[in-house]
């Protein structure tokens, strides 16, 4: 909100420069430029508000995500290593099998 305030003020300085730099002293139409900038300005300040409530709600909902992900990840990481080492323990019984039979079928 406060780059509108800052803006808001930045264009109410300017506002008064001018009317100090013209000479004018009517100052009814730089007031009535100054109230539409505060109806603006209210107006925009909520929306900007549910903006900023709408960006922190979706980074939050990322940084969950992001952290399932992770989680997901590493569960099918050891899912995948311990599926490597049930092969290996699979193919070095398998192999024992074999020389067994081997042998028994040799004498």
């Amino acid at each position: 909100m406060t780059r509108y305030h800052n803006a808001f003020f930045t264009m109410s300085a300017l506002s008064f420069a001018a009317v100090f730099a013209s000479g004018c002293t009517d100052l009814k139409p730089v007031q009535t430029q100054l109230d539409d900038l505060k109806a603006q300005l209210s107006q925009i300040s909520p929306q900007v508000a549910n903006a900023d409530r709408q960006a922190l709600a979706a980074a939050d909902s990322a940084r969950s995500a992001a952290s399932s992900a992770k989680q997901a990840q590493d569960t099918a990481d050891k899912a995948n290593a311990t599926a490597k080492s049930n092969q290996q323990a699979i193919e070095a019984i398998n192999e024992k099998i074999d020389r067994m039979f081997k042998k028994k079928l040799s004498k």
